[in-house]
């Protein structure tokens, strides 16, 4: 019984066992990092790789074309959803950098610009914006295409960061890592929605746990790596609360313009709530995929830090309000 009030509480504030095992992963990582560091055919790292194919191909399993035929009409919305994704985020990151930036953070620095430049999370935007009331097909259409522009954008804004710091950095290169991964296991999932789609509603459950298990083992291989070259020595835990109250205040930032600009554009309230979920979001699935491509083994768990601290903070937050918008809904009806 006290186990249940336990999950049910946790659960009211946006925390699920997911959140609580990527920290754990990062303990385990520190405490044990040899199976992390380990090559070859058959070692963790290459197996999430394979992971994550099954991931986006079972992802396009479930893509629905009437789904998102329908979601196609509200060109206002979608733009607004795209423009605060892959425009807004990055403009506030890069206005705050005088401020964010030391000669000692200069990693921790560009995982922030990297949630900045992320695509939107699909499973709990669609999630959160159903809960609250909001506009359901648009919702699926905005975070699957999100997901699959991110693709290209993400690698095109890091780029910008990494080329400016005197790096080298082969976009196209990774771009067709990428679409070979991501894009390539979609679209041959989507060609086989009619005939399998079914599987993937009907084991929706079990396929969402190997999602999960696949990144907490992306999330373990990265800090490995990470915590074996001790680059979390130059970082404190001051830094790292500061690093949350960052994340926490461009979560706000963005949904405050979201919502000024709703109000502006004279959204419904359904469009509004699709635009405030679906814009102020970032995927930890998305990110810890490209990490493995945009990154070296070494420098990917510093930069996947500030993701994981933005994915839960998210959960919590976007819970909260769409459980008062949902009371809000009833209450009007």
């Amino acid at each position: 019984m006290a186990k249940t009030s336990f999950t049910a509480l946790l659960a009211r504030v946006g925390l699920d066992w997911f959140v609580l095992a990527l920290l754990a992963m990062i303990g385990v990582a520190r405490l044990w990092p040899e199976p992390g560091m380990q090559t070859g055919p058959l070692s963790l790292s290459s197996l999430t790789n394979v992971g994550v194919s099954f991931i986006f191909f079972f992802y396009g399993l479930k893509l629905n074309f009437e789904q998102l035929k329908s979601g196609l009409r509200n060109y206002r919305l979608h733009l607004l959803i795209h423009l605060t994704t892959f425009g807004l985020f990055p403009a506030l990151v890069l206005a705050a950098r005088a401020l964010l930036i030391q000669p000692d953070t200069v990693l921790l620095w560009m995982g922030i610009f990297y949630v900045a430049a992320l695509p939107s999370t699909v499973s709990s935007s669609v999630v959160m914006v159903s809960l609250a009331g909001g506009n359901l097909p648009a919702a699926i259409f905005n975070a699957s295409i999100s997901s699959l522009i991110g693709v290209f954008i993400t690698p095109i804004w890091m780029s910008v960061l990494l080329t400016s710091g005197n790096g080298s950095f082969d976009l196209q290169g990774v771009m067709i890592k990428l679409s070979l991964q991501v894009i390539v296991p979609v679209l041959l999932g989507l060609g086989l929605n009619q005939r399998l789609g079914w599987l993937a509603a009907r084991y929706k459950t079990p396929l969402r746990y190997f999602d999960q298990i696949t990144i907490l083992l992306i999330v373990y291989t990265s800090f490995c790596e990470s915590f074996t070259l001790n680059l979390f020595a130059d970082y404190s835990v001051a830094d790292l609360l500061w690093l949350s109250a960052g994340m926490l205040a461009l979560f706000f930032v963005v949904y405050g313009l979201v919502w000024l600009a709703c109000r502006f554009l004279n959204f419904s309230r359904a469009d509004q709530i699709t635009a405030l979920f679906c814009g102020s979001k970032k995927s930890l699935v998305q990110g810890s995929v490209m990490a493995k491509v945009l990154f070296s083994a070494s420098t990917a768990g510093v930069a996947l830090l500030p993701i994981m601290v933005y994915h839960a903070l998210q959960l919590i937050v976007a819970s909260i309000l769409a459980q008062r918008m949902a009371a809000q809904t009833e209450a009007s009806e």
